[in-house]
């Protein structure tokens, strides 16, 4: 029996941080804590890089977290209108990390996500009628109408589908990182997950060997304090999530969710480590989940604390605020650029309900990559044997 040697990666020999460098230690103690330990410090920072951004950049941000919003509340009653069917989980709540990470991005990196990931797309540049047509199973979606809302996939855009078995995404996107390293090409490879999946071995296997082959991958989780309906402290030994990277002395770093330009500046870091000189690392980011797992889901696990909490840490709220606070918005201009977002909507859901339905004969197209020899194309109405029933 043989056995696999690790390769060399073609990126610089990680070079070892120095000890007085919290930046560089899996081990220190985390730029912003739990949203409830928000200190006044932490605030101060918030307004600090407000104050450093271009206004247009911060009001740009404004407007592509709140069109996620909106999004998100479209298709939640284009869901309860029956338009679009199968399982349906939303980013609302998300709406920071999810356009924080794409400002931290490159349009070159490539994207894996779980199955709540309707804002990654938008977020990775996919046209907005594209995945809503992919949500109400039209042909003009980014899976052809047959993945819907767990499985959005884009080639043009580098966003390598989202998936539904938990953590199924994370050796994928191993693969990928393998793939950039061994062709000597600067692009990262970014990992979405939910808190639930640092819980399975295919996670840790992946950070093993993302860690010892030096791969230039991210892996972003995303604790919203609830995997479903299970909270981090009752599912996890270590609730402190970022923690977990100290084990493959990998970097980690937690972040707060609901901070938009934190997430950017924090995930834009660790992908340039990434590029630079094939660091891995791990990024939780924090925040809540404002309404249940699914489109589906009641939430009546949570009490009526936490749901409160929830809405206090709402950050479209919280940016909005900060904005008007700042000088940077009005309310006149917050007026101009909801109209705006609103009619962007409702132009994706005219794209949708407009686009056809895929045709039950290309439900087999995308099986295989190539064609294979006796590939079974019977649809479930079809007779077992059609010559026999034609007879």
């Amino acid at each position: 029996m043989t056995t696999a040697t690790p390769r060399k990666s073609t990126r610089k020999a990680r070079r070892p941080a120095a000890e007085s460098d919290p930046a560089q230690d899996p081990g220190a103690a985390p730029e912003q804590g739990l949203l409830a330990d928000r200190t006044d410090a932490e605030a101060s920072t918030v307004e600090s890089r407000i104050a450093a951004t271009d206004p247009e950049s911060l009001r740009e941000l404004y407007r592509d977290m709140l069109f996620v919003r909106r999004f998100e509340e479209r298709t939640a009653q284009a869901y309860q209108q029956a338009r679009i069917g199968g399982y349906c989980h939303l980013n609302l709540g998300e709406e920071a990390t999810v356009v924080g990470l794409g400002a931290a991005m490159r349009p070159t990196d490539y994207l894996f996500t779980n199955y709540r990931e309707h804002g990654y797309a938008l977020a990775k540049g996919i046209e907005p009628g594209r995945v809503m047509a992919e949500l109400y199973g039209r042909s003009t979606g980014t899976s052809k109408g047959w993945g819907g809302s767990m499985h959005m996939y884009d080639t043009a855009t580098r966003l390598l589908g989202g998936y539904a078995i938990v953590g199924g995404q994370v050796p994928l996107a191993i693969g990928a990182a393998l793939a950039i390293d061994y062709r000597g090409e600067d692009d990262v490879v970014v990992c979405q997950m939910g808190e639930g999946t640092t819980n399975i071995g295919a996670f840790h296997e992946s950070l093993n060997i993302a860690a010892l082959w030096h791969l230039p991958v991210v892996f972003l989780v995303i604790n919203n304090y609830t995997g479903m309906g299970t909270t981090v402290e009752k599912s996890s030994a270590e609730p402190d999530l970022w923690k977990r990277a100290a084990a493959y002395r990998m970097r980690g770093e937690r972040v707060d969710g609901t901070d938009v330009l934190a997430v950017r500046d924090a995930a834009s870091d660790l992908i340039e480590s990434a590029r630079r000189e094939g660091k891995p690392a791990l990024l939780e980011a924090v925040s809540h989940r404002l309404k249940g797992h699914s489109v589906v889901d009641p939430a009546k696990y949570r009490t009526s604390e936490a749901v409160s909490e929830a809405r206090e840490h709402d950050p479209i709220t919280l940016w909005h605020a900060r904005l008007l606070a700042a000088g940077v918005l009005s309310e006149e201009s917050a007026a101009t650029i909801e109209a705006e977002v609103t009619e962007k909507v409702a132009a994706a859901v005219e794209f949708a309900e407009s686009s056809p339905h895929p045709d039950p004969s290309s439900l087999f197209d995308y099986t295989y990559a190539t064609p294979v020899p006796g590939e079974l194309r019977r649809l479930p109405a079809d007779p077992l044997f059609p010559a026999a029933a034609a007879v």
